[in-house]
Parts: C-alpha cells; structure tokens; sequence
C-alpha cells in the first residue's frame, strides 16, 4: 500500500494548488511526473520558463515507486539503481540517496550448484565462477575480456553508431560459447531488458554493459522513490501538482479529468507510452514487457551476501535476492526481505511455483516464508529489439512534444535522456522566427 503521506517512502514533496487556480500562466505543461517529465521540467525551469508538471498519481516517480507496508519497502517491481549512467551523474546528488550497493557480481543457480561470477574484489569466490570448465571456456574468458575493456575503455559513440543486431547475434560473434550464452548472458540479461529471447538491441546492450562496468548497482536507502523524489524537491515550490488526472489535450493545452481546463502554449507529455498513446491518438509506441515481483519475509535470510541470483538451470524466475542485505532499511530489525521476479503477470498457481523453486535455488525450506505483496507492473520497459533508435524527436507540431524511456532506451538513463532532448527542443522552437516552427 502507498505511504500514508502519498509519497512513497522517501520523504514529503511540496506541491502547488489545484493547477487551475491563480498564479502565473506556464508556458510549457509538462504532463507526468516520472523521470522523463522532471528532467524535462528542470531543464526548461533552468532556462527560466515557467512549467507546471500534472501528475494523476499520489507521488512523483512513474514506474519508479516504493510502497510502505507494516514496516517493509516494496519497490514497485524490482528495481536496481545504477550510478553509471551519464545523466544519473549529472543531475542526481548520490551521496545524499544513501547508496547500498550489490555485490559486483552474480550467484548463478545451475544444476551442478552455485556458481558465483564476478569480479575478485571484493568478494574472491566470486572469481572461481570463471574458471574455465565451470561456466566458462578459455575462449569465452577471451572474449568477455574483449568485450569489456572496448565496452568500458572505449568512446561511446563508437558503440552508438554500429551496425545493430540482436544482442545473441552480437555474443555469438564476439565469440562466446552456447554454454556461456545460455547459462549466463541469458538469465542475467533476461531481468534487464525482460525478455528471454536476447533479442534486444545490440547497441542497448553494449551501453548498459559500459554502464554496469563502469558504475556501481545499488538502491538508495530509504527505496528507488528517493530518485524522483529527489528531482522533484529541486524544482519550485508548486511546480508540481499530484492528483491531477488529464483527461484530453485541447488546442489551448489540457482538460483536467475534474473538468477543469489549464492552458499554455506547449505541452510535453512525458508519461508512459500507452498513456501517451492515449493523450496523443495516432502515436506509435513500442511494444512493452510486464514484469511481477513477489516479497516474501523470513526471520532469518536464506543468504549473507548482498547479490543477486541468476536461475540459470530451470529460467523459470528472472532474479532474486535478499533485498534486506543490499539495503537493511527495506525490512523491520530481525527479519529478512526476499525479492523475487518473473516474466508476466501474476497467475494462479504461481505463487507456489515460485515459493517452490526458491526453496531449490537457496537451499533451505521456504513453507515457513511469509508472502507481503505482489507487484505486477505492466508496461515495466518498452521492448527494444533491432535495429533500435538510441533517441527520437519529441516534437510532434502544433506545440505538443512527447518523451520517455519509450523514445529513447527502456533505463533511467533513457528516460532522463529524452527529457532533456524535449526540453531541447521545446527552448529551440521557441527560439526559432515563428515562420520556421
């Protein structure tokens, strides 16, 4: 259940009045109040424009959510922060989100046991997982050291501007064995971009993997909300409106679903694409993937280690971890928080299935682990396959513009990305002779 506040876990957010009511005309509306929306707006707040974001929900954060439940933090789907992305380090304060940190590598559950993969430091086991025969050929060693340090090492926009395929393609001609593939790059990439088929771009797949090499995954302390929350508390006092519905846009600007009308001259709707679907008829938007995390609590946590698990035998989860161990705040004193995702939404039956294969892949009995809550999130990330689009244009005429992660590249880096293009491209039409718009 949401925090009583209405902002999730991370703290309180000073909002406006209804946004009908008297203060100065915006001249930009900004429409949903996730990632996209507050880069959008800060930039535009940045360059002196006056900006209202309108927002249905109760809290900032879009998909990016965290709910309070009899003293537990439950990330709405599972969530992991990584401070390697560019625009996170330009525009969030890091030090002050009270990072946790995972540890730098996997536990890859496969039939033979636990294979933990991963740097040596600072966790030395983790590097017994790439011992060849293990999970790993000497060729496959090669090539992950290949493809890391030109990942890492090398420019960006080298890895922008390179032929697309899907991201199995790319692996099988970087040379890495079937076995690594799919006992490896499989289940671990099927929680990043929630698909099992590595169809994903390859270009997105490069940038996440520089942006995993080069930056830590973590969680803030007090849950994932804190980001936004923390973008939204830099803006003006009432730049935001929480509860706000729209219910259309209109020549002059919105329809409020309480009949209310806000007008401005330009509007950027910067919500999740089957909303922007609906606010903007006729637009094209990318499939999406659903994602269901389930919480169960424990007295006692079935692992030490703050890492994430990786069900490479059966596949039948994406991940899991002892959340409590990354960050001790997501859970009361003396109880362990578990965190767990699959593909899809949450079926009947499947609970079980779950509670059933946790029990295999931490090795310990689960009839005695209490389930918390279910955390189905439809449309969690646009699907990217080939040949994928890096950013698009935000601007669709007649003073209306659209971003987020489904114009640019389904991660926080995306989102806040295409934000900042719309606000680009907002200052620069207004900027241009009105002949040239």
């Amino acid at each position: 259940m949401p925090s009583p506040t209405g902002h999730g876990a991370g703290g309180s957010l000073r909002t406006g009045p209804h946004p009908s009511g008297p203060r100065r005309r915006p001249d930009v509306l900004v429409v949903g109040a996730g990632l996209a929306g507050l880069a959008c707006a800060a930039d535009l707040v940045a360059a002196g424009l006056a900006v209202r974001v309108i927002e249905g929900a109760d809290a900032v954060g879009g998909r990016m959510r965290t709910d309070r439940h009899d003293g537990f933090l439950l990330d709405r789907g599972f969530q992991v922060f990584n401070t390697g992305y560019p625009q996170v380090r330009a525009r969030l304060r890091l030090k002050d989100l009270g990072l946790r940190p995972f540890t730098r590598g996997v536990i890859a559950v496969t039939d033979r046991g636990h294979v933990r993969i991963g740097a040596p430091f600072p966790r030395p086991g983790y590097a017994a997982g790439l011992i060849p025969g293990r999970l790993a050929t000497a060729r496959d060693l090669l090539a992950l050291a290949r493809l890391s340090v030109r990942d890492a090492a090398g420019p960006s926009r080298t890895l922008k501007r390179a032929p697309d395929r899907t991201m199995r393609k790319a692996l099988t001609d970087a040379g890495f064995s079937p076995g690594m593939t799919e006992r490896f790059f499989l289940p671990f990439f099927s929680g990043v971009f929630l698909e099992n088929q590595l169809a994903t771009s390859a270009r997105v797949f490069h940038l996440v993997w520089r942006s995993m090499l080069r930056g830590t995954l973590c969680l803030p302390a007090r849950g994932v909300q804190a980001v936004p929350e923390q973008l939204a508390a830099a803006l003006p006092p009432g730049t935001v409106a929480l509860g706000t519905p729209v219910r259309e846009l209109t020549e002059k600007g919105l329809l409020l679903a309480d009949g209310a009308e806000l007008p401005a001259p330009r509007t950027v709707v910067a919500t999740g694409p089957a909303e922007a679907a609906r606010l903007l008829p006729g637009l094209e938007v990318p499939h999406t993937r659903t994602v269901t995390t389930y919480y169960h609590v424990t007295g006692t946590a079935p692992l030490d280690d703050p890492v994430l698990l990786i069900d490479s035998a059966r596949r039948q989860l994406l991940n899991t971890c002892v959340i409590s161990r990354v960050a001790p705040g997501y859970a009361p004193p003396g109880r362990a928080l578990i965190s767990t995702s699959v593909l899809g939404p949450d079926t009947p039956g499947r609970r079980q299935e779950v509670l059933d294969r946790l029990a295999m892949m931490y090795r310990t009995d689960t009839t005695t682990w209490e389930p918390v809550a279910a955390r189905t999130v439809p449309g969690a990330l646009p699907a990217m396959p080939p040949p994928q689009p890096l950013s698009r244009t935000t601007r669709l005429g007649g003073g209306r513009y659209v971003c987020g992660d489904h114009r640019a590249t389904g991660s926080v880096q995306g989102a806040l990305a295409s934000g900042a293009r719309a606000a680009r491209e907002v200052l620069a039409d207004l900027r241009a002779p009105s002949g040239s718009r």
